[in-house]
């Protein structure tokens, strides 16, 4: 959990900042209804992009344990047969790269 959050730390909040940027644009608007849509926009990806994305989403995995990775039957048997995993396979029989000395 720790290292999917931090390999997409900065995607997602590169992605945040400027969607953030361009929404609150829309506050430079003269019509009221545009005006209210983007600063509200930005505050929600703002608020997204902090708190549920940082806080919530691994607080809940935490709790949820394995049942994170339960999936239907259908779905369970599709990933099975097209081969995806959430775990990446290892080469037991693979030799380590060292340097030589």
């Amino acid at each position: 959990m720790a290292e999917g959050l931090a390999r997409t730390a900065g995607v997602i909040t590169g992605a945040a900042m400027i969607m953030i940027s361009v929404f609150a644009a829309f506050a430079l608007a003269q019509v009221i209804t545009i005006k209210s849509i983007g600063v509200g926009m930005a505050i929600a990806v703002a608020v997204d992009a902090t708190i549920i994305r940082v806080l919530l989403v691994p607080a809940a995995m935490r709790l949820m344990g394995r049942l994170n990775w339960w999936a239907p039957g259908i779905i369970g048997r599709l990933v099975d047969r097209l081969g995806f995993s959430h775990v990446e396979d290892e080469d037991p029989t693979e030799v380590p790269l060292t340097r030589s000395a």
